[in-house]
């Protein structure tokens, strides 16, 4: 199985392209962090809250365009805390809406794997009527957290890829 790795945190791996984005753009007041921890691996924490019609928190990633032709899932090695999360791609950095999917963790590492094809296009938590991810380039990744709860999360992440099969 050939992979591409878009991103494997390690202890002297750099978070640069990587910000956060909460519900504060909007009057929020959910607050989250991503930084490394002491194994080396990323670590996405905060609180989610929904004061304020808030209700979301969300880590991104952008980078020069990257081409996914031929690969067939993205794939997540993660450690979560038992809640859902939205895994998010953007063809086009610039566009306001993403091709997202969901996945939940367990509270023990685990491989995600998400059929690129079947990732849809969601602009503020609307699916939107246009066809759901196709071949090609990506600009940008994304983790978010917005389950309609207050809540804290927690997320380690070790390896974002590629895969075909």
């Amino acid at each position: 199985m050939n992979t591409m790795v878009l991103y494997d945190f390690t202890k002297t791996a750099t978070l640069d392209g990587w910000y956060t984005v909460n519900d504060d753009v909007m009057g929020g007041r959910s607050t989250c962090s991503f930084e490394l921890n002491q194994q080396g691996n990323a670590l996405f924490t905060g609180q989610v809250s929904l004061e304020n019609n808030g209700g979301f928190s969300s880590v991104h990633y952008r980078f020069p365009s990257v081409e996914i032709t031929g690969y067939q899932f993205l794939a997540l090695r993660v450690k979560g805390d038992g809640k859902r999360y939205q895994v998010r791609i953007k063809d086009r950095a610039g566009d306001n809406y993403s091709y997202i999917a969901y996945f939940t963790t367990t509270g023990e590492w685990q491989d995600i794997k998400v059929p690129l094809k079947e990732m849809y296009p969601s602009f503020r938590g609307r699916k939107l009527d246009l066809p759901n991810f196709a071949e090609g380039e990506i600009e940008e990744f994304a983790l978010l957290i917005g389950n309609k709860k207050e809540e804290a999360f927690s997320i380690e992440i070790d390896t974002i890829q590629f895969l075909e099969e």
